[in-house]
C-alpha cells in the first residue's frame, strides 16, 4: 500500500535534521547547478545497515555526480566542506567510502540531547493536527449473526488504524457498518414471530438459528421442480419439491410483508427489529470490550441509518447522467471497464453499493473528513474500487473546502487453520470469535499460572484472581499481535501454540519485555535509585536510543501507509534492543552513580514507549508477568 497519509514535520527527528543540514550543503556547494533545479535535491538520507559504518548513510553523490559530469567522491567532498555548523555540531567527522557514500555518526551528546527533548508526555509524537479527520470503517457486524474470525480482522485492524490516527492528534469518526436492514434481516425477523418466539427473551443463539432457518425456509427449487416434472422422478419426490415450492414462496412473501411494515414504521415490528439489533450488539460490544476496542453505540452507522439517503442518491447519480438503465436496472459504466456498477435493480430496490454511495458522501461531505478508511476482507476489492470511482464520477470526493477526500480500502487476507485453508471448526463451522478468544484466554491463563509455580517468579506471590487477569492479558495480545503483527493484506497461520509463546515475535514477548523493565524500575524505587542525565557510552546504550528516537517516525509511517505491521515491528525491535542492552549493560549494578541514572533513564523511557506503542494496538502492558 502506497498511501501517503499523516505526514507531520519532526524537527526534533535526527533523521530529518541530518536531512535538513545536507540538503543546505548541497544548495550550498552546488549552487549552480541547485539554481536551475526547481525541486530540492534530496540528499538520500537513508539509515546505515551496518552500525560499524555509522548510524546514516547520505547517497546523493553517485546521481549527481552522472548529471554534473564529475566524479562521485568529488561532489560528495565539495558537500560535506560546504556541511552547515549546525550538521557538523551534530555529527562525528563524515567519511567518505566506496564510490562517494557519506557515512554519518551521531555525536554520543547529539543522541542524548535528542532523547531529553522526546522525554516529555508525548514522547516526541507531534499531536496538534485537530484540524485533519478521518472515517475508519470497522467491525461491520451482520445483525442476528455471532462474530467470527472475519470480524476479528475487521474489528482490530480498523481500531488500530483509528488509534493511530487518534495518536496523532487527528479527529477519528469509527464508524460501524451494520448490516441491519434490508430483506435478510425481515427473513429472521419473520421466521421468528411465525415460531411465536418471545422476542424478549431471545438470544444471540436464537438469532443465529432462526437467520439459517429463514435462509433455508426461503430457499426456492423452482428448476429442480421443473427438472422433476420433465423426467417423470417420481410422485414422492415432486410433491416434495412442489411442497419445498410452496413453503418457500409463503416464507418469502411473510418477509417481504415484514420489510414493508418495517419501512413503514409499524411500532410493534420496529419494537421487535430493535431487539435483534440490541441482542446483536451486546455480545458485539462485550467482545470489543475484552479486545480493548473503542466501539460503542455511538459508532453504529448501519444500512439502516443510510435508508433515507438511497433514493437521493440514486437520484443523484441520474440527474448527473451517469447512471444508465440496463434491463431496467439501473448501472454506473467506467470507462475502460466492462463491469458496471449497479446502484438499483429493476424492481426500483437498493443494493450494498447504494448504501456504501451514501455512507462514503455522508463520511465526507457531513462528517468532513479527507481521509476515509475500509476495513473490509480482500475479496471486496473489485466492489470498493467500483464504488469508490463513482464517488469520484460525481464529484463527491470535494469537500466543502475545495479539497480532495481519499477513500483508501485496506484488505484484509483470511485466517487460516494449519491445513493452510479458511480456519474451520471440526465440524466444518466457521469459529466463532468467542470460541476463538476464550481459548486463548484459557491457553494464557495456563501459561502465567505455570509461570507463577516457580518460587523466584515475580508473580509468584500473585493471587489466583490476580494471575488469571495476567493471563487473560496474555491470551488477548497472543491473538492481536498475532493478526496486526503480520501484513494485513495476506493470509495468515492461526498458531495459538506461537502465538502464546513468550520468545519471539509475540504479543507476550513484548509485554514481558514491558514488565521485566518494570520490575528493575520497581528495585530501583525501593533501593532509592533514581533516573538522571543521559549519558551514551556503549554500543548497546547507543543502539537502544537510536531505536527510541524512531518511534515518532514509526507512528507516522505505520498512520501513513495504513499499515498496523509497522507498529508491531517497531515494537519487537524496540523489544530486542532492550534485551541486549540489559544483558551487556547492568542497570542497578552499575560502575558509579551517574552510570545507574543514566540507565535507569533509558529504561523508564523505553517503557514508555513500550507501553504507548502497546496502547495503540490496544494491548495491556502488565507490570509484571
Amino acid at each position: 500500500m502506497s498511501q501517503n497519509h499523516a505526514r507531520t514535520s519532526r524537527t526534533n527527528d535526527l533523521a530529518s535534521r541530518i536531512d535538513a543540514g545536507f540538503r543546505t550543503a548541497i544548495a550550498a556547494a552546488l549552487s549552480d547547478y541547485a539554481s536551475v533545479n526547481s525541486a530540492p535535491i534530496d540528499p538520500l538520507i537513508k539509515a546505515a545497515a551496518n552500525p560499524k559504518f555509522g548510524d546514516f548513510q547520505a547517497n546523493f553523490a553517485m546521481s549527481l555526480a552522472k548529471s554534473l559530469g564529475k566524479n562521485p567522491r568529488e561532489v560528495a567532498q565539495q558537500v560535506v566542506d560546504a556541511a552547515p555548523p549546525s550538521l557538523r555540531d551534530l555529527c562525528e567527522p563524515f567519511e567518505i567510502a566506496g564510490p562517494g557514500f557519506v557515512n554519518i555518526r551521531l555525536r554520543p551528546e547529539s543522541i542524548a540531547n535528542a532523547l531529553t527533548a522526546m522525554d516529555s508526555a508525548t514522547l516526541g509524537v507531534s499531536n496538534d493536527n485537530k484540524t485533519h479527520t478521518v472515517a475508519v470503517d470497522l467491525c461491520g457486524v451482520n445483525v442476528a449473526k455471532q462474530m467470527h474470525v472475519g470480524h476479528l480482522r475487521a474489528t482490530i485492524i480498523g481500531d488500530t488504524i483509528a488509534r493511530l490516527f487518534e495518536r496523532l492528534g487527528w479527529n477519528v469518526h469509527r464508524q460501524n457498518h451494520l448490516g441491519d436492514w434490508g430483506l435478510p434481516i425481515a427473513m429472521t425477523l419473520a421466521a421468528l414471530r411465525r415460531a411465536k418466539v418471545d422476542i424478549a427473551r431471545v438470544t444471540l443463539d436464537d438469532l443465529n438459528r432462526a437467520y439459517r432457518r429463514a435462509q433455508a425456509e426461503g430457499r426456492d427449487d423452482e428448476a429442480g421442480l421443473a427438472a422433476a416434472h420433465a423426467t417423470a422422478v417420481g410422485p414422492h419426490r415432486i410433491a416434495e419439491l412442489e411442497a419445498q415450492h410452496e413453503g418457500a414462496a409463503a416464507a418469502l412473501a411473510d418477509a417481504h410483508d415484514t420489510l414493508r411494515r418495517l419501512q413503514s414504521g409499524d411500532a410493534a415490528v420496529v419494537a421487535d427489529w430493535q431487539k435483534l439489533i440490541d441482542v446483536t450488539m451486546h455480545e458485539v460490544y462485550e467482545t470489543a470490550q475484552l479486545l480493548g476496542v473503542d466501539l460503542k453505540p455511538e459508532h453504529n452507522r448501519g444500512e439502516s441509518f443510510f435508508r433515507d439517503r438511497l433514493t437521493p442518491t440514486v437520484d443523484a447519480f441520474v440527474a448527473a447522467n451517469l447512471a444508465v438503465r440496463d434491463a431496467g436496472a439501473l448501472v454506473v459504466r467506467f470507462e475502460g471497464r466492462e463491469r458496471p456498477l449497479l446502484i438499483q435493480k429493476s424492481d426500483g430496490t437498493s443494493l450494498y453499493a447504494t448504501t456504501d454511495l451514501a455512507a462514503a458522501r455522508y463520511r465526507i461531505q457531513d462528517l468532513g473528513s479527507e481521509l476515509v478508511v475500509y476495513c473490509v476482507d480482500a475479496r471486496q476489492r473489485d466492489h470498493f474500487n467500483d464504488v469508490f470511482d463513482a464517488v469520484a464520477l460525481i464529484g463527491w470526493t470535494k469537500r466543502a473546502d475545495g479539497r480532495e477526500a481519499s477513500l483508501v480500502h485496506v484488505p484484509f487476507g483470511a485466517v487460516l487453520g494449519s491445513d493452510k485453508r479458511p480456519l474451520k471448526t471440526r465440524s466444518g463451522e466457521n469459529f466463532t470469535l468467542k470460541a476463538l478468544l476464550d481459548e486463548a484466554i484459557a491457553r494464557g491463563r495456563r501459561e502465567v499460572h505455570a509461570r507463577a509455580a516457580s518460587p523466584d517468579a515475580p508473580t509468584a506471590a500473585l493471587s489466583p484472581a490476580e494471575l488469571d487477569a495476567i493471563g487473560q492479558a496474555v491470551g488477548i495480545a497472543a491473538i492481536k499481535y498475532a493478526d496486526l503483527s503480520s501484513d494485513v493484506s495476506r493470509d495468515y497461520v492461526f498458531d495459538l501454540d506461537r502465538m502464546v509463546s513468550f520468545e519471539g515475535d509475540t504479543g507476550p514477548y513484548a509485554q514481558y519485555a514491558h514488565a521485566r523493565i518494570a520490575g528493575i524500575l520497581a528495585k530501583a524505587s525501593a533501593q532509592g535509585a533514581a533516573a538522571g542525565a543521559l549519558v551514551i557510552a556503549t554500543p548497546q546504550e547507543r543502539s537502544l536510543a537510536l531505536n527510541l528516537l524512531r518511534y515518532p517516525g514509526a507512528i507516522e509511517d505505520a498512520a501513513s501507509q495504513l499499515a498496523p505491521n509497522r507498529i508491531a515491528a517497531f515494537i519487537f525491535e524496540l523489544a530486542n534492543t532492550f534485551n541486549a542492552f540489559y544483558q551487556a549493560c547492568p542497570v542497578l549494578r552499575g560502575a558509579d552513580e551517574s552510570t545507574r541514572a543514566s540507565r535507569l533513564h533509558l529504561c523508564d523511557l523505553t517503557r514508555r514507549v513500550l507501553a504507548d506503542a502497546l496502547s495503540i494496538m490496544a494491548i495491556t502492558a502488565p507490570s509484571r508477568m
